[in-house]
């Protein structure tokens, strides 16, 4: 998971697909974390066990970019520390990013060059509204360029049919998913915008 810009909705469109398709959940690089983490936010969001979440990396309390967290605690991320985990059967692996594809993670590796590594599809979050259609395409570009595999997009807001028109076509890709303003964020609510609002077979 990435998103076009912080708080776009990585975690909770996470929990959703953690809820929905039995995944684990791993996000490598942490800050934030004075804050509490996206593991335990996923843990309570998506109403999975702890067993099936995977430990971070780099764990840092900062709420700022991984870069500048990492150089307040004197230290510099290094992707050599950061290896795919062991597959675990039939389960997806539901693998969450910090921030967006060009976050810097040290001082000449972003975010981008951590997905490169693990090679996975990425599935890009961005909002619904005013202004997604540009920071939308930008990331797909960026993604594009770098011979990224793109899987789908989901947008996260209030439903905007022009928005997700513009993304299909301009960007060339498909919107798999949507997920609309929700009163309770719980497994049951999020297990139901899966089944209502996203392409199933787009994760079979």
């Amino acid at each position: 998971m990435t998103g076009t810009d912080t708080n776009v909705g990585k975690t909770v469109l996470s929990s959703l697909l953690c809820a929905a398709l039995r995944g684990i959940y791993w996000k490598p690089i942490q800050t934030g974390a004075t804050e509490g983490t996206d593991r335990q936010t996923v843990v309570g969001l998506g109403g999975i066990d702890v067993a099936d979440t995977l430990p971070e990396v780099y764990v840092f309390d900062d709420p700022v970019s991984p870069h500048l967290a990492a150089d307040r605690a004197r230290c510099e991320i290094s992707l050599e520390r950061i290896n795919l985990p062991a597959g675990n059967g039939e389960r997806p692996l539901i693998v969450e990013g910090a921030g967006g594809v060009m976050v810097p993670i040290n001082r000449h590796q972003f975010m981008m060059d951590l997905m490169r590594q693990l090679g996975l599809p990425v599935i890009l979050a961005a909002r619904s509204t005013l202004g997604t259609i540009n920071h939308t395409l930008l990331s797909i570009g960026c993604l594009d360029g770098a011979q990224t595999p793109i899987h789908g997009i989901v947008l996260i807001g209030p439903p905007n049919p022009d928005n997700k028109r513009a993304i299909e076509r301009y960007g060339g890709k498909q919107v798999i998913g949507e997920i609309p303003p929700l009163e309770n964020i719980d497994r049951a609510s999020l297990e139901s915008v899966f089944y209502r609002h996203f392409i199933r077979e787009a994760f079979a």
